[in-house]
């Protein structure tokens, strides 16, 4: 993850997020239901338009990115009086133990170079009976569309570390003690995976 590549891209990230617009808008509706009254921890938040949106359902918010530029972004207009914008590194989180009812990742574990080592800080974050919310785009490969906007980023300097199909995602997340309870695939320019996901209690929670 390269960290000045997302400094580079702040200011103009959310006008290129806008094509995708329905994702989004299917987030705004859903997530704020299932966080109403929770401290909520998101990672990879970058200019902050899905904490905003769903932040005044949670009891308090957290919304963390790597980038300096992303979170200098996400301040700018009005903010929740609930949320928080804070630097921070997905794979050494700064908070401790047991600290959130629910933890929102969307769109980023196919970016970072560790996947499982994220999902090991989530774990280690989220109290007892907590909730992941990891929406992720698959099939990057899936459609022209998707190939041509995987080679356009790629150019960019903005790398796909890991690609999962719809399959291989649901895989991968219950090898790493995820049981996804609610999945809907979405179509947009790389197709996504809104999931949520709870413990299965026989991982060994790290």
């Amino acid at each position: 993850m390269r960290k000045k590549i997302w400094d580079l891209y702040a200011p103009i990230y959310k006008r290129a997020m806008r094509a995708d617009r329905q994702i989004y808008d299917f987030m705004y509706q859903r997530i704020p239901e299932i966080i109403r009254n929770k401290d909520v921890l998101e990672i990879a938040a970058g200019p902050g338009l899905l904490a905003k949106h769903v932040a005044p359902a949670a009891k308090r918010m957290i919304a963390t990115d790597y980038s300096d530029g992303m979170i200098a972004e996400a301040k700018k207009g009005a903010v929740p009086a609930n949320l928080t914008f804070e630097v921070a590194d997905a794979m050494r989180l700064p908070y401790a133990d047991d600290s959130f009812d629910a933890v929102l990742i969307a769109n980023a574990l196919h970016i970072v170079p560790d996947p499982i080592q994220v999902l090991r800080e989530i774990d280690r974050v989220l109290r007892p009976d907590g909730l992941l919310i990891a929406p992720n785009f698959v099939e990057h490969k899936g459609t022209l569309l998707s190939r041509i906007w995987s080679g356009i980023l790629r150019i960019a300097g903005i790398r796909f570390e890991h690609q999962w199909s719809v399959q291989e995602y649901l895989i991968f997340l219950k090898c790493n003690g995820w049981q996804v309870t609610y999945s809907r695939e979405m179509a947009a320019r790389i197709a996504m995976l809104y999931t949520e996901c709870e413990r299965v209690y026989e991982h060994d929670h790290a």
